[in-house]
Protein backbone atom coordinates (compact mmCIF):
# COMPACT_ATOMS: atom_id res chain seq x y z
CA UNK A 1 0.00 0.00 0.00
CA UNK A 2 1.11 3.51 -0.74
CA UNK A 3 -0.84 4.95 2.21
CA UNK A 4 -0.02 4.28 5.84
CA UNK A 5 -3.02 2.67 7.52
CA UNK A 6 -3.15 2.82 11.33
CA UNK A 7 -3.15 -0.58 13.00
CA UNK A 8 -6.66 -1.90 13.45
CA UNK A 9 -8.16 0.32 10.72
CA UNK A 10 -9.88 -1.13 7.69
CA UNK A 11 -7.94 0.33 4.70
CA UNK A 12 -10.80 1.25 2.36
CA UNK A 13 -13.07 2.94 4.94
CA UNK A 14 -10.03 4.68 6.41
CA UNK A 15 -8.74 6.08 3.11
CA UNK A 16 -12.12 6.85 1.55
CA UNK A 17 -13.95 7.87 4.71
CA UNK A 18 -11.58 9.10 7.39
CA UNK A 19 -8.87 10.73 5.28
CA UNK A 20 -11.11 12.67 2.87
CA UNK A 21 -14.66 12.29 4.20
CA UNK A 22 -16.29 15.00 2.09
CA UNK A 23 -14.90 13.54 -1.15
CA UNK A 24 -14.63 9.88 -0.18
CA UNK A 25 -18.22 9.53 0.98
CA UNK A 26 -19.53 11.12 -2.22
CA UNK A 27 -17.30 8.81 -4.26
CA UNK A 28 -18.47 5.84 -2.23
CA UNK A 29 -22.12 6.75 -2.80
CA UNK A 30 -21.50 7.16 -6.54
CA UNK A 31 -19.72 3.80 -6.68
CA UNK A 32 -22.54 2.09 -4.81
CA UNK A 33 -25.20 3.75 -7.00
CA UNK A 34 -23.69 2.18 -10.11
CA UNK A 35 -24.53 -1.26 -8.70
CA UNK A 36 -27.74 -0.43 -6.87
CA UNK A 37 -29.53 1.50 -9.59
CA UNK A 38 -28.38 0.09 -12.89
CA UNK A 39 -30.98 -0.74 -15.50
CA UNK A 40 -28.44 -2.42 -17.80
CA UNK A 41 -28.47 -6.16 -18.33
CA UNK A 42 -25.99 -8.17 -16.29
CA UNK A 43 -23.90 -9.28 -19.28
CA UNK A 44 -23.29 -5.84 -20.78
CA UNK A 45 -22.76 -4.38 -17.30
CA UNK A 46 -20.16 -7.04 -16.46
CA UNK A 47 -18.49 -6.84 -19.89
CA UNK A 48 -17.83 -3.13 -19.43
CA UNK A 49 -16.88 -3.48 -15.76
CA UNK A 50 -14.46 -6.34 -16.37
CA UNK A 51 -12.86 -4.63 -19.37
CA UNK A 52 -12.10 -1.60 -17.19
CA UNK A 53 -10.77 -3.92 -14.46
CA UNK A 54 -8.46 -5.53 -16.99
CA UNK A 55 -7.21 -2.15 -18.19
CA UNK A 56 -6.80 -0.78 -14.65
CA UNK A 57 -5.23 -3.96 -13.31
CA UNK A 58 -7.38 -3.66 -10.17
CA UNK A 59 -7.12 -7.04 -8.41
CA UNK A 60 -10.40 -6.71 -6.52
CA UNK A 61 -12.31 -5.71 -9.64
CA UNK A 62 -10.77 -8.56 -11.63
CA UNK A 63 -11.89 -11.09 -9.02
CA UNK A 64 -15.32 -9.56 -8.33
CA UNK A 65 -18.45 -10.74 -10.17
CA UNK A 66 -21.64 -8.75 -9.90
CA UNK A 67 -24.56 -10.84 -8.72
CA UNK A 68 -28.19 -10.10 -9.49
CA UNK A 69 -31.03 -12.18 -8.14
CA UNK A 70 -28.60 -15.03 -7.47
CA UNK A 71 -27.15 -14.91 -10.98
CA UNK A 72 -23.57 -14.22 -12.05
CA UNK A 73 -21.87 -14.48 -15.41
CA UNK A 74 -20.27 -17.82 -16.23
CA UNK A 75 -16.66 -18.49 -15.14
CA UNK A 76 -15.40 -18.20 -18.75
CA UNK A 77 -16.86 -14.70 -19.10
CA UNK A 78 -13.66 -12.87 -18.09
CA UNK A 79 -11.72 -14.54 -20.90
CA UNK A 80 -14.50 -13.66 -23.33
CA UNK A 81 -14.16 -10.02 -22.23
CA UNK A 82 -10.44 -10.18 -23.03
CA UNK A 83 -11.37 -11.61 -26.43
CA UNK A 84 -14.37 -9.31 -26.98
CA UNK A 85 -13.50 -8.72 -30.66
CA UNK A 86 -13.65 -12.42 -31.61
CA UNK A 87 -15.61 -14.30 -28.93
CA UNK A 88 -18.77 -16.18 -29.86
CA UNK A 89 -20.01 -15.77 -26.27
CA UNK A 90 -21.31 -12.21 -26.74
CA UNK A 91 -24.32 -10.69 -28.39
CA UNK A 92 -23.99 -7.24 -30.02
CA UNK A 93 -24.84 -5.29 -26.85
CA UNK A 94 -22.32 -7.17 -24.71
CA UNK A 95 -19.59 -6.82 -27.35
CA UNK A 96 -20.32 -3.09 -27.71
CA UNK A 97 -20.22 -2.60 -23.93
CA UNK A 98 -16.74 -4.16 -23.79
CA UNK A 99 -15.61 -2.12 -26.80
CA UNK A 100 -16.98 1.10 -25.33
CA UNK A 101 -15.26 0.47 -22.01
CA UNK A 102 -11.92 -0.10 -23.71
CA UNK A 103 -12.19 2.89 -26.02
CA UNK A 104 -13.49 5.12 -23.20
CA UNK A 105 -10.44 4.20 -21.12
CA UNK A 106 -7.66 4.25 -23.71
CA UNK A 107 -8.87 6.00 -26.88
CA UNK A 108 -11.80 8.30 -26.08
CA UNK A 109 -10.72 10.94 -28.60
CA UNK A 110 -11.43 8.50 -31.41
CA UNK A 111 -15.02 7.52 -30.67
CA UNK A 112 -16.16 8.16 -34.23
CA UNK A 113 -19.57 8.42 -35.88
CA UNK A 114 -19.50 4.76 -36.92
CA UNK A 115 -19.09 3.75 -33.29
CA UNK A 116 -21.93 6.05 -32.13
CA UNK A 117 -24.21 4.73 -34.87
CA UNK A 118 -23.59 1.19 -33.66
CA UNK A 119 -24.17 2.22 -30.04
CA UNK A 120 -27.40 4.03 -30.98
CA UNK A 121 -28.63 0.94 -32.83
CA UNK A 122 -28.29 -1.23 -29.71
CA UNK A 123 -28.60 1.11 -26.70
CA UNK A 124 -31.09 3.85 -25.86
CA UNK A 125 -29.70 7.28 -25.07
CA UNK A 126 -30.48 6.71 -21.39
CA UNK A 127 -28.52 3.44 -21.47
CA UNK A 128 -25.57 5.16 -23.17
CA UNK A 129 -25.50 7.83 -20.45
CA UNK A 130 -25.75 5.21 -17.71
CA UNK A 131 -23.03 3.04 -19.25
CA UNK A 132 -20.81 6.12 -19.61
CA UNK A 133 -21.25 6.98 -15.93
CA UNK A 134 -20.67 3.38 -14.89
CA UNK A 135 -17.46 3.17 -16.92
CA UNK A 136 -16.30 6.51 -15.50
CA UNK A 137 -16.86 5.24 -11.97
CA UNK A 138 -14.96 2.00 -12.53
CA UNK A 139 -12.15 3.74 -14.36
CA UNK A 140 -11.68 6.36 -11.65
CA UNK A 141 -12.16 4.32 -8.51
CA UNK A 142 -10.59 1.05 -9.68
CA UNK A 143 -7.57 2.98 -10.89
CA UNK A 144 -7.43 5.04 -7.69
CA UNK A 145 -7.42 1.90 -5.55
CA UNK A 146 -4.84 0.21 -7.75
CA UNK A 147 -2.52 3.23 -7.83
CA UNK A 148 -2.69 3.59 -4.04
CA UNK A 149 -2.16 -0.15 -3.59
CA UNK A 150 -5.58 -0.66 -2.03
CA UNK A 151 -6.97 -3.03 -4.65
CA UNK A 152 -5.90 -6.18 -2.78
CA UNK A 153 -7.85 -5.08 0.32
CA UNK A 154 -10.79 -3.47 -1.44
CA UNK A 155 -14.45 -4.10 -0.71
CA UNK A 156 -17.50 -2.54 -2.29
CA UNK A 157 -18.55 0.51 -0.28
CA UNK A 158 -21.54 0.21 2.00
CA UNK A 159 -24.36 2.76 1.79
Amino acid sequence: MRIDIPQGEDPIPYVWGDMVPEIGMAASNFSLSVYAHTKLGLREFEAARLRIAQINGCQFCLDWRTERDGEKVEPEFAQAVTDWRTTDAFDDRTRLAAEYAERYAVDHHNLDEDFWERMGAHFSQREIVELSMDIGSWLAFGRLNHVLGLDTVCVLPKP
